[in-house]
């Protein structure tokens, strides 16, 4: 019997730009709209944070909503997004599956890596992984346009800070 190697996509881009800057802008609203071409988006930047990304009908393309649960994130380096679910707007959801966004100093720039993962085999899971595997060569050139012309996302505000060593 064949093992089940479900969905998987790995694309990596190098960015003339500060790590920071390049994790930042997968959180930033307005980043993540122009790069990604997002309508709406919840991200928090901690553990158990929400991440959410909605896309609106654009290109003769249905959209919908990508959700899951902030699991692991440290400042320009990495983050990863469990138990998350793609929710067409016109059909099942597709899911659970996970996000994993990394980089790294490559030089001057920085390369960023992002891994997208599921564990079924279907019909389905096949097309949604034609469209990510295009999808996401697409939205990282985009990142690195909008990087390299100088942008500078930040993340959300009231995102937790580094504890501070008490005073006495």
């Amino acid at each position: 019997m064949a093992k089940n190697k479900g969905l998987r996509v790995d694309r990596a881009v190098r960015i003339i730009g500060a790590p920071t800057r390049v994790l930042a802008a997968f959180f930033d609203a307005r980043a993540l709209a122009a790069w990604c071409g997002v309508v709406r988006s919840v991200t928090t930047p901690r553990p158990l944070g929400v991440y959410a990304l909605e896309w609106g009908n654009a290109n003769g393309l249905t959209g919908g909503v990508f959700h899951g649960t902030v699991m692991e994130y440290r400042p320009g380096r990495e983050l990863f997004v469990a138990n998350a679910y793609w929710l067409p707007a016109g059909g099942e959801p597709l899911g659970p599956m996970g996000l994993e966004v990394t980089c790294s100093i490559d030089g001057p720039a920085t390369r960023v890596r992002v891994r997208q993962s599921g564990t079924d085999d279907g019909t389905r899971w096949k097309r949604y992984q034609d469209d990510m595997t295009s999808g996401w060569k697409m939205s990282l050139d985009a990142l690195k346009q909008y990087i390299e012309d100088g942008a500078a996302p930040r993340l959300p505000a009231g995102r937790p800070q580094a504890p501070r060593p008490a005073l006495d």
